[in-house]
């Protein structure tokens, strides 16, 4: 048998600091950790790994493996369906790679100061932005806080199901049907489906409200949908929840709020999103925050299963103090017995969000704003000049829209193969999740798509589509 040696990279895998360890657990090796794993589910046989490389090989394999990688960088994208490219202004980045961020989630009081002051602009942006005035610090992803926020709405009401319209993103979906658990779990919550218009991209009304009853916790709608539509129906959908007890939580993207209505100004009462369309670049391989926002009320603060930063006067007057509030109920005060475990921490994007927020500025947003939409409905426009082409709901969308392309005999996935070649992202096809809207793709087109980009995309859309 081959000899216990350390790892070159963890100090304490020395075997007699292992052994050690062991002991002061009780048990002899470290397969005796797995007995309560059914020996069925454990390898039997030794891993075939391949030979281990230095670090100067290993750095040209990934090197070399990630050259394979097609970027946003050298190709012109129309990609969003939940992650989106924005600009992202230099200073956001110089801010967050500064040393004084690079340290650890908690240390000293001295050091927490400055990251709760940091932390608390934050919630206090946020807030101005969505109209509301309590905002927990953020969670991994939209779908994450979208979880914690149904759960929040089954304590709240004492309730055991959901209300989702149908037009979500599958993957936000599959997010929160982890979050709703099983049906053999005690807490499991029911989720109920509603349909939407396919003429227009709403909510059927009247489905939803044969779906909601007295044990409906929470109605869960987005503002823009997964498919772009900026929904109409929005203070009728409230107002249904309302009437029957349940709560109304709505997802939003927040750089829409400089030309839409926040939320709570059409009945919701939790808000949730991302926020990765503030200053956080796109990337695939980590958490890209999420937010949890609600009117500053005990019930709803009592709900949360997130951090909160509070503000204090101090002794010296015209002095403040910046600390943890309600510290006991999330998974950081009490483990498992907090509200709910929101582990994976995505605070350095709280840090990004900050500086672009505070960049920005009210009117900032608004600008931005009315330059998405524009360019967002021009490029629609254009896209329906070609034959064969349709926008499925060419009114009323924000920066994202479903583009059909039926008439052109084509598959999406035929049309997007031909358009890498020349450089460019088609839309995320909606075929296998979405049939009823037969072949189509969601197109995103944001403040950095120029107008010479949306031409480009329309003569590659002509070429590729000729039949």
């Amino acid at each position: 048998m081959r000899p216990s040696t350390a790892h070159p990279y963890m100090a304490n895998s020395v075997p007699s600091i292992q052994q050690e360890m062991l002991a002061s657990v009780g048990v002899q090796t470290i397969e005796e950790l797995f007995t309560q794993i059914p020996a069925d589910h454990r390898l039997a046989r030794p891993l075939d790994l391949p030979p281990a490389l230095t670090e100067r090989e290993l750095r040209r394999h990934v090197v070399e493996t990630l050259a394979k990688n097609r970027t946003t960088e050298q190709n012109l994208s129309f990609l969003g369906a939940g992650i989106w490219q924005h600009h992202v202004p230099a200073a956001v980045d110089e801010v967050v790679r500064r040393n004084e961020w690079l340290t650890s989630i908690f240390g000293e009081p001295s050091s927490d100061h400055g990251r709760n002051q940091a932390w608390f602009e934050f919630c206090s942006q946020l807030g101005e932005l969505l109209n509301l005035d309590l905002v927990g610090l953020p969670v991994r992803s939209w779908g994450t806080a979208a979880g914690h926020a149904i759960r929040m709405a089954a304590r709240l009401t004492a309730r055991s199901e959901i209300v989702v319209v149908r037009a979500i993103d599958p993957e936000r979906l599959s997010v929160i049907r982890n979050y709703c658990e099983p049906p053999e779990m005690a807490n499991h919550i029911a989720i109920r489906l509603v349909d939407y218009d396919p003429a227009t991209g709403a909510i059927d009304l009247d489905d939803l409200r044969a779906a909601v009853n007295h044990q409906t916790a929470a109605v869960y709608f987005e503002v823009p949908s997964y498919l772009g539509v900026i929904e109409p129906q929005a203070a009728a959908i409230a107002a249904i929840a309302r009437a029957a007890g349940a709560e109304t939580i709505v997802g939003v993207d927040p750089i829409s709020l400089g030309v839409l209505a926040s939320p709570a100004d059409y009945g919701a009462d939790i808000v949730v999103g991302t926020i990765q369309p503030l200053g956080v670049h796109l990337h695939a391989g980590g958490g890209l925050g999420g937010f949890i926002a609600s009117r500053d009320e005990p019930r709803y603060a009592e709900a949360y299963p997130t951090l909160f930063i509070s503000i204090s006067e101090t002794l010296k007057p015209g002095e403040y103090g910046f600390g943890l509030g309600l510290f006991h109920q999330s998974s950081y005060g009490l483990r498992d017995k907090g509200n709910d475990w929101t582990g994976h921490s995505v605070y350095m994007w709280a840090i990004a969000a900050t500086t672009y927020m505070a960049m920005m500025g009210p009117e900032g947003f608004v600008d931005v704003g009315r330059l998405i939409l524009q360019r967002a409905h021009h490029a629609a426009q254009r896209l329906a000049q070609i034959e064969g082409i349709r926008i499925h709901f060419p009114s009323g969308f924000f920066k994202e829209f479903v583009v059909n392309v039926d008439g052109t005999g084509k598959t999406v996935a035929q049309i997007n193969r031909a358009l890498r070649t020349l450089g460019i992202f088609g839309g995320k096809d909606l075929q296998a999740d979405f049939p009823e809207l037969g072949e189509s793709a969601l197109f995103s087109v944001t403040e950095i798509h120029t107008l010479s980009d949306i031409e480009r995309l329309v003569d590659a859309l002509k070429e590729v589509t000729k039949k």
